[in-house]
């Protein structure tokens, strides 16, 4: 009797188990986000409920949404392995939670996991970001980044690229007519360097936010030792003679930076070894109109942000009158070369164009001075000399005048007596000029 009385028992516990799953269990579950939980407005994610210890993920499981009301958002419906949400909208962003079931046991769930909140970007207008004093900061020091809006923001996320750890969430303050607020990292440890963004958000949807600021590298100087720093030709140069400034070091450094006194940006290049056994960079800066002081870094490629100490400071200075300004190393050289450009083309322009009307001019007077050099000298009668009719007269003298290209020339000849037998070569047109001892030829010009 006892024993039906047990198996019966037995046959109902595998009934329940099998009609009312278990839930609960104490192993720690987390929700994950790919490739953030900071998601554009239109975009996707994936979300990933697995084991924290990463033995494996679920091969089932439901996800929730942190409401007032703490309903699922997907009732009764169980996704597999991993669950794509998107397009993504404002409504979309909140906190989220999972559970899942075990792999040996599909009837026993989890116990939630840990919040993930997922913030959807883009919605209001970018803020600004600013390293205070600057974002190249030595290690051990302390640097203040400032996130400011002309938009009134109760909340802002400072967030660090390349990194799957949630945004910082600062509280603004009113400024102005906007809002800031100023966080202090400091520098002793070297993990604190990257690439930074903030955003913003207001009080009555806190993960709606705005579009990122524009990025902000940190850089932790002087933790390598410091290259060393010359100039070619020299630290001196003339006005308009070309610089090329070379960075080397025995140390293997991968890339190194040079920097300018008072810019915001730096110069990159790749090191490559050099025939006395360093490692070497030449940043060529173009022709010398003005000096500054200049320093550079070394990197490695494993570590972008975490740089040598500064070589010691090279000023260069330049002699002469400067033709134009010098533009920095991180601008190019065309701004400042348009203007002189402009002035030798218009120049230039004027010139032919002067010179054009000039020769039209001295064409016409030419023309004009012709034509009034001809009817003065025309009979009024018959135009034209009869070569026949002084065939008989003695031979004497005539004057001819001769227009060679607008000039007049004076010269004798004394007129054959007998007749030609055939039409003279020259061209020239005789016209007798009484009461002349020289004679004077007329050639009009082409």
């Amino acid at each position: 009797m006892s024993l039906m009385v047990v198996s019966v028992a037995c046959v109902g516990f595998f009934l329940i188990q099998t009609t009312c799953p278990y839930t609960g269990g104490q192993d720690k579950t987390s929700l994950s986000a790919r490739p953030s939980a900071l998601v554009p407005q239109g975009g996707h994610v994936t979300l990933r409920c697995h084991y924290r210890r990463g033995l494996y993920n679920f091969t089932n499981f439901t996800l929730y949404k942190d409401d007032r009301s703490h309903v699922p958002i997907f009732p009764g419906r169980i996704f597999q392995e991993s669950f794509l949400m998107g397009p993504v909208t404002p409504a979309d962003a909140g906190t989220y939670r999972c559970r899942g079931s075990y792999p040996h046991s599909p009837t026993e769930w989890s116990a939630l996991s840990e919040p993930l909140t997922i913030m959807v970007t883009g919605v209001h207008r970018k803020p600004s970001l600013l390293a205070l004093p600057g974002p190249l900061v030595k290690s051990g020091e302390t640097v203040t980044l400032q996130c400011s809006s002309d938009t009134v923001f109760e909340h802002f996320f400072l967030h660090r690229e390349v990194t799957f750890e949630e945004p910082l969430h600062l509280v603004g303050e009113r400024h102005g007519g906007g809002s800031q607020v100023n966080y202090s990292i400091n520098s002793t440890t070297s993990d604190l360097a990257g690439t930074y963004r903030c955003y913003g958000s207001a009080t009555h949807s806190p993960y709606v936010l705005s579009a990122p600021s524009d990025p902000l590298d940190i850089v932790i100087t002087g933790l390598y030792e410091k290259p060393s720093l010359s100039a070619q030709p020299g630290p001196t140069v003339h006005a308009g003679e070309n610089v090329i400034l070379s960075c080397s070091s025995r140390c293997s450094f991968d890339m190194y930076h040079l920097s300018r006194e008072g810019e915001t940006r730096e110069l990159s290049l790749s090191a490559v070894p050099s025939v006395n056994g360093t490692f070497q960079a030449d940043f060529p800066l173009g022709p010398a109109t003005h000096g500054g002081t200049y320093r550079c870094f070394g990197s490695f490629r494993t570590a972008p942000y975490k740089w040598s100490h500064p070589s010691d400071p090279l000023p260069v200075s330049v002699t002469g009158n400067p033709s134009r300004s010098w533009p920095s190393p991180t601008e190019p050289s065309s701004k400042t070369s348009i203007p002189r450009h402009l002035h030798v083309l218009i120049g230039t322009s004027v010139v032919m164009i002067l010179f054009t009307i000039f020769f039209f001019l001295l064409h016409r007077w030419c023309s004009n001075k012709k034509n009034a050099a001809v009817k003065d000298q025309e009979p009024a009668g018959d135009r034209t000399v009869n070569r026949e009719d002084s065939e008989e007269q003695d031979p004497e003298e005539v004057t001819y005048a001769q227009l060679d290209h607008c000039v007049l020339t004076q010269g004798k000849t004394t007129r054959p007596s007998q007749r030609r037998k055939r039409p003279p070569t020259d061209t020239s047109v005789y016209i007798e000029l009484p009461n002349a001892e020289s004679r004077s030829k007329v050639v009009s010009c082409p």
